[in-house]
């Protein structure tokens, strides 16, 4: 069966939410969800959105920020618009209807928080649910529009390339290929849908479930990223894995975050022992970006042999960290930790993906009529280390420029007469073996946590491509062999990506920002101050 809608917005974050409510005064949107629609990175985002809204700060203080933490790697021009953009964006959500904490007894004046590696207080926030606030405000605002249509538990399988349809088997280097579409699983109706769409937006976030122990939600598996890949769009600086430093430590947290703005709000990091240690490794101490600190606690960890270190904030009042953080101060309490008593124990996790589809300004792919925003993309922002709530910031600015974009274009010739083939499941069968996804799900987050974490050396790198590639190559076999299903479809996502970081961190000869091999310990500015660009 096949869809025709004018958009077609694969994801349903906040990058999705905002251009889809955009993009709906232009023609109809279809969003596409693998789950329902609140199940994504951004309803997880405690910290915020970074943004100069007082008289204090000012934009080049927030642009030295961001380069400084993005470790020479960032795009001068992006960050200077993203950031320069960035109050029009939070007046144009507030307006949409999220509410911002305020300080007490004012309702003029935004409660601005601070986080690592900011100079000044710029984050604004929901208390401690920012994500949770922005997504209830764009969804009720989505569902308001008629031009508007979600998909639920609807997930991508692949873009639909206009050179395939042509048959054409390849295409030469500089000449580009167009995005169609895409073929989509319906996982509850077990039913394959064409979408055919003028322009195709993938929001689909990042892919923190292809380590062991992730802050990301489960659908986190890179679809879009895996999807671009095998589409042929270039992809970029996969190796820039940020690893949050402090994730809540015990058996049944499954990851819970706990975000840096305890850090900003005046928790200290400490050995088990009680001993600080940040002092050692930064001037900032716990407050400095998050690639120094993780790696800091993964060398103290190794050192001591602890299977934690602690962030305490006990010297804060109860009354203000329940106010300040409900949702962080109630999970810890229902594990059995009083943060206004005692220390909260923490560990690293896999958080942030800084590299991504290579987009432009206005987030437009290196295949025509295909977009990106939000996590999947790699728009320069970041470089090499993502400044915190700078994230939340970036979905907003470039679903908004890539949307202006398209309105520019949406004259232009479309090849909406290509009769485009319905999907062909061919010789495909049930499969009964379902222990094989695990065994392979699995295999790939211990092999990637084990040798491409935190700290990476040649070997390890070594030990992980081969891996990969015979892992790789079995899930191929199963794919080609049994009909999909929503497990095996993020499984094979989840092995490209895998693939993509060990490709690009085994390119990188040096150490810079997330990346850092103990066979290369130094910045390289003399030939790697530049992105490691990968394609199909």
């Amino acid at each position: 069966m096949e869809i025709r809608t004018d958009f077609l917005v694969i994801g349903s974050g906040l990058a999705g939410l905002s251009f889809a409510i955009k993009a709906s005064r232009y023609g109809s949107v279809a969003i596409i969800t693998k789950k329902n629609t609140t199940e994504s990175s951004t309803n997880y985002a405690q910290g915020g959105i970074a943004a100069v809204m007082d008289a204090e700060d000012s934009f080049d203080l927030h642009i030295g920020d961001t380069l400084k933490a993005g470790a020479g790697l960032c795009r001068d021009d992006v960050v200077r618009f993203v950031v320069s953009e960035g109050p029009e964006r939070i007046a144009e959500l507030i307006q949409w209807g999220v509410e911002f904490s305020r300080k007490s007894g004012t309702e003029a004046t935004f409660d601005l928080g601070k986080e690592g590696g900011h100079s000044m207080r710029r984050v604004l926030h929901a208390a401690d649910s920012t994500g949770k606030e922005i997504e209830r405000a764009l969804i009720d605002k989505a569902h308001s529009i008629e031009n508007i249509r979600i998909y639920e538990n609807f997930l991508a399988i692949d873009l639909i390339r206009e050179s395939k349809v042509l048959g054409r088997k390849s295409l030469p280097r500089e000449e580009q290929d167009r995005c169609l579409g895409a073929y989509v699983f319906d996982i509850e109706n077990d039913r394959i849908y064409t979408f055919r769409s003028r322009f195709t937006i993938l929001a689909t976030g990042g892919a923190g479930k292809a380590y062991l122990i992730t802050t990301n939600p489960d659908i986190a598996t890179g679809d879009g990223i895996a999807m671009a890949w095998r589409a042929g769009a270039h992809i970029a600086n996969m190796e820039f894995i940020q690893f949050h430093p402090t994730c809540l430590f015990h058996p049944e947290a499954k990851s819970f975050l706990i975000s840096e703005a305890v850090r900003g709000e005046g928790g200290v990091l400490k050995l088990k022992s009680g001993t600080p240690f940040m002092e050692k490794y930064h001037p900032l101490a716990s407050l400095a970006p998050r690639d120094i600190v993780a790696r800091a606690i993964d060398t103290e960890l190794k050192k001591s042999g602890d299977d934690c270190v602690v962030l305490d904030i006990s010297h804060r009042d109860r009354g203000y960290l329940m106010n300040r953080f409900p949702t962080i101060y109630n999970r810890c309490l229902r594990f059995g930790i009083d943060m206004a008593k005692e220390p909260i124990p923490v560990v690293p996790a896999a958080h942030y993906l800084c590299g991504g589809v290579v987009v432009n300004g206005n987030g437009e792919t290196s295949m025509d009529r295909l977009f990106a925003a939000g996590e999947v993309a790699c728009t320069g922002l970041h470089g090499a280390n993502r400044l915190a709530s700078n994230s939340l910031l970036e979905c907003v600015v470039f679903a908004h420029r890539g949307c202006e974009r398209i309105r520019e274009r949406l004259n232009e010739a479309t090849g909406e007469d290509l009769p485009i083939p319905p999907w062909e499941a061919g010789q495909a069968t049930e499969s009964d073996e379902s222990i094989v996804i695990e065994h392979n799900w699995d295999e790939i987050r211990r092999c990637m946590w084990n040798y491409v974490g935190i700290v990476r050396s040649n070997k390890r790198l070594e030990r992980a491509k081969k891996r990969m590639e015979l892992i790789s190559q079995e899930i191929q076999d199963y794919y080609w062999s049994f009909k999909i299903t929503r497990d095996l479809l993020e499984l094979r996502n989840l092995s490209v990506v895998a693939n993509l970081i060990v490709a690009c961190a085994m390119m990188r000869k040096e150490s810079r920002g997330l990346h850092y091999n103990l066979d290369y310990p130094d910045r390289d500015d003399r030939y790697w101050h530049r992105d490691t660009i990968v394609r199909r």
